[in-house]
Parts: C-alpha cells; structure tokens; sequence
C-alpha cells in the first residue's frame, strides 16, 4: 500500500526484511527509531498508564497481557513513529513500517479512531493483527479476537493491511499438526462474509514456521482462493523453542515465492533457510499462480 516505506523497496525479497518485536515501552521506541529495522511490531491491550494516579478509564496503551500498565499509549506510540517517519521520508531505506498486535476486540475497537488521527496509513505501512480464528494444534487456550467485530472495525481504516490468523499450540515437543483445510476454508469464508474480498484489502497470513512447513498445499488453496480479490502475503513466524523441520519450512517458502512471503523468526533459524535469489530461482520451476489451476 506504500511507496514511501523501505518495505515498498523490498518487495523483490521480503525475507529479507527486519523486524523489532514487542516494542511496548517507550525506551525501546527510542532505540528501534534509531536503528536500521525496518518494521515496528508491537502489542496494543486496554489499561492505564504507569504515572496515571486515577486509573479511571482504560485507554490503548503499548502492552502484552497481562500488564495492564505502559509509560506509552499508543496515541504517543503513533505520533513519535509519524513524527521520525516524516523526517526521513525522502530516504526511503529509514522509513519504518509498523505493526499493531491487538490482543482483544476491545482494544482494537479502541484504537480505531486514534490510529486514524495519530498516523499516516496512506503513505506508511500499517500492519493490523488479529488472530480472528481457531487453529492449530487443537488450541483452547487462546480466544480468537471476533471476526465479524474485528473486521467491521478494521473497515474503518481503509486499505491498511489486515494481518488475520489462527490460534495456534506449538512447541520444542511438537512435529506433527497443520493448518487444515478446514482451517483454511474458515478464513477464506469470514474474509468473505464480511466483504474484504470486495473492498480489496491487501491481507498477510500470519502462519507459525513449524505449523506451515506441513501445510503446503493448505497455503496454495488459501492464496488461491483469494488471489483475485486481494494482495495475499504471508508471514511466517517462530517462537524461540519451536520444533520446525527446515527443509519443509523452506520448500513452503519458495513455493510461495520471496515476493509473498515475509520471514520473522529467530536469526538462527533465518540462516538455515538459506533465502536467497540464486537458490529460489533454480528451485520454483512452476509460479505460484499456475498452481492453481493443477
């Protein structure tokens, strides 16, 4: 959506691009701003902030549950990203995309009109994630943010990104599980009920590295099924212990091309993956459009 943002410069390879994860604190705001990452993620929940005496009313503030105390609301957390983004906005390679984690319908239906006040989506990358749906591997645990509230609310934000997921339970101790399709069939079907597929909306999937290097063909039929009314990336994720099979998780990613699919996970697991041009090139010998029509 932006063409301002190192992001837009990416789009070749995304695997290539950086990330700085859970920057919930304003200290830590400070020194992202200052490096050479070039994408924000950061967790929105209600609560107060540290030097509000009264806690009479909860506001969006910069939080994982289940603090319910920030020294950053996201009011603040927004307008300092949009206030350095604007400084550097003629060097593309500076400019910051960002990523918003909401951790409940609540406070994403809060935010909605301080992110329309407090930032510039036209012409920055905005990210919005939800896990709107149950997934793998038979996760009770979490509750998926409401489909049907997150994308009513999400529609008042115009064509910023929705990064949509599924729940997951993974771990050191897991190797068998997938994204069903069922799973899948889900998503396309709440992306559609609520109109996304009309609007256009360009759509990341959030999928856990472990989970979807056994997913292949429940990705295709996902891309596939969405390719005509929306600009499907994937972003694929790992948690520090997670069991993922490398060679799987690589064969996902050229499968789905360097072009669509962002690669967060672990510097350590990034090296294995050996993502480059040369190696992508002589391994697709089909795009990923003309497999849906096998």
């Amino acid at each position: 959506m932006s063409t301002t943002s190192s992001v837009a410069d990416a789009k070749a390879n995304l695997t290539k691009i950086t990330w700085a994860h859970a920057v919930n604190d304003a200290e830590f705001l400070t020194r992202v701003l200052a490096s050479d990452t070039q994408f924000i993620e950061a967790d929105i929940s209600l609560g107060y902030l540290k030097d509000d005496v009264n806690k009479e009313h909860e506001i969006p503030i910069m939080a994982h549950p289940p603090a319910t105390e920030s020294d950053i609301s996201l009011e603040t957390f927004l307008s300092r990203i949009l206030q350095y983004n604007r400084q550097v906005v003629k060097d593309s390679s500076k400019v910051k995309g960002v990523k918003l984690d909401f951790k409940s319908i609540g406070a994403f239906e809060g935010a909605i009109n301080i992110i329309r006040n407090s930032y510039d989506m036209n012409t920055f990358d905005t990210w919005i994630n939800a896990d709107i749906l149950p997934g793998p591997v038979d996760n009770t645990a979490t509750i998926p943010v409401d489909a049907t509230r997150f994308f009513a609310a999400a529609r008042r934000l115009g064509k910023a990104t929705l990064s949509i997921g599924w729940t997951t339970r993974w771990g050191a101790d897991f190797v068998e599980g997938l994204y069903t399709e069922a799973q899948v069939d889900a998503m396309v079907s709440a992306i559609r009920a609520n109109g996304i597929d009309k609007v256009g909306n360009p759509i990341t999937f959030p999928v856990r590295a472990g989970i979807v290097a056994n997913s292949v063909t429940n990705m295709i039929r996902l891309f596939c099924g969405l390719k005509d009314t929306n600009d499907i990336t994937f972003t694929v994720w790992s948690s520090a212990d997670d069991a993922v099979n490398v060679e799987k998780l690589r064969e996902f990613i050229f499968t789905m091309g360097l072009d669509r699919t962002y690669v967060d996970v672990p510097d350590d697991l990034h090296r294995q993956l050996h993502l480059d041009e040369n190696a992508f090139s002589n391994t697709c010998k089909k795009t990923l459009q003309a497999r849906c029509f096998e």
